[in-house]
């Protein structure tokens, strides 16, 4: 990643400018602080002309405000001028966190809802803008990618609407479930993240007595799908590679999906060994903690989970009991997504903090510069793990 001190080599693209969507205040302040200080410590000579003007300021964030009525509806209206403005939206739609009062009941904003308030901000803006760009850590309906029978494509359809139809230019999401969802917009930009290098600065600095290498440590995935990612951890960091294979009923369907009958383990012997289980979200949990428990029948060591999203939508009760039984060690997931107060007090859980590195792409962005070179942390992987004395 470069360093923030120098001088970038294009001008901005328009006076920056970040919007809030409700739930995710805390995170667009972190990165806004990082912007902000930043730019205050770039020294250069043309930060005084008319190309530069508002480059240097005291906060990037826009003030929105999304009232409700009683009835549940809802309006967007953006509180200041945003002609000409480069504008970052940050929308958490899984934020449940965030409630509202329908007709005397105080309810969480569904991701329907918050989809609808991303909707209104764009809205809002009304076209004034000089470029649209959403940060949507976790896609809306991303799991509803693909269609296997007489049955909506959300995702797709979501992100047409965006930007076909209300003038968004670009989508950053991180660790999408399924990334070629993006051909349903193929003139517009699509930026798939993945928060490697923050996951295992976050193992390395909460772990101190780590081995990476591969007589002691190995990655594995959960599932087939998810071998992409795991393959990228097990390139860079030198580790062998397994993987789960999920073997389902598909004769019938449960809540919606074709239930899993086993898990059934290829790759080598992880006896003796800590392991790595890399997915995009833990949902219900019980299809990692089952993973994590056949890994233990099999002589696993400690047991480390990483995934993007923690939205444990059962509760936290079932990892309290497997992490009182010694089925997994560690679980890291990002501060993309809402963390319920509960979470954040748990003993073995270690929160990701992704908020510089969202400040990092949004800073080269409004540059108009490739941001290539921030998609792929291999060097700096490698730098981390050589100041760690793991090279």
């Amino acid at each position: 990643m470069p360093d923030y001190t120098e001088e970038f080599t294009t001008i901005p693209y328009g006076p920056l400018g970040i919007i809030s969507l409700p739930g995710c205040e805390e995170l667009a302040e972190k990165i806004d602080k990082y912007i902000v200080k930043w730019r205050a410590q770039k020294q250069s000579e043309h930060k005084n002309s008319i190309a530069f003007a508002g480059y240097e300021r005291d906060s990037y964030l826009i003030k929105a405000s999304f009232p409700r009525f009683g009835t549940g509806e809802g309006k967007g209206t953006i509180c200041q001028s945003v002609r000409g403005y480069d504008l970052y939206l940050v929308c958490d739609v899984f934020n449940y966190g965030i409630t509202h009062n329908v007709y005397g009941h105080d309810v969480p904003l569904t991701p329907d809802e918050h989809y609808a308030n991303l909707k209104r901000a764009i809205a809002a803006v009304a076209g004034k803008a000089h470029r649209i760009t959403v940060i949507m850590p976790m896609l809306y309906e991303g799991r509803q990618h693909k269609r296997t029978s007489r049955e909506s494509l959300d995702c797709a359809l979501a992100l047409q609407e965006m930007c076909n139809l209300m003038g968004v230019d670009n989508i950053i999401t991180f660790d999408a479930h399924d990334p070629r969802v993006q051909n349903a917009i193929p003139l517009k930009g699509f930026e798939n993240v993945q928060p490697v290098y923050q996951m295992i600065k976050a193992l390395v600095n909460n772990v101190p007595d780590l081995k990476l290498d591969p007589e002691h440590m190995m990655v594995i995935s959960p599932d087939e799908g998810g071998m992409g990612r795991c393959i990228y951890y097990s390139t860079v960091l030198g580790l062998e590679l397994g993987m789960f294979y999920k073997l389902r009923d598909y004769s019938r369907i449960v809540n919606g999906r074709n239930p899993i009958i086993a898990h059934e383990f290829l790759g080598h012997d992880v006896a003796g060994k800590d392991v790595m289980i890399v997915d995009d979200m833990i949902s219900s949990g019980e299809s990692m903690l089952e993973v994590a428990s056949k890994l233990k029948e099999l002589g696993a060591k400690r047991i480390f989970v990483f995934s993007a999203f923690g939205l444990f939508c059962n509760g936290l009760e079932l990892f309290d009991e497997a992490y009182k039984n010694g089925i997994f060690t560690k679980v890291f997931t990002t501060n993309l997504v809402y963390r319920s107060p509960e979470l954040l007090k748990r003993e073995w859980y270690c929160e990701v903090d992704v908020s510089k590195y969202m400040a990092y792409i949004i800073d080269t962005l409004n540059h108009d510069m490739s941001i290539s070179h921030l998609l792929n942390p291999a060097d700096k992987i490698n730098s981390l793990l050589k100041k760690k004395g793991l090279r």
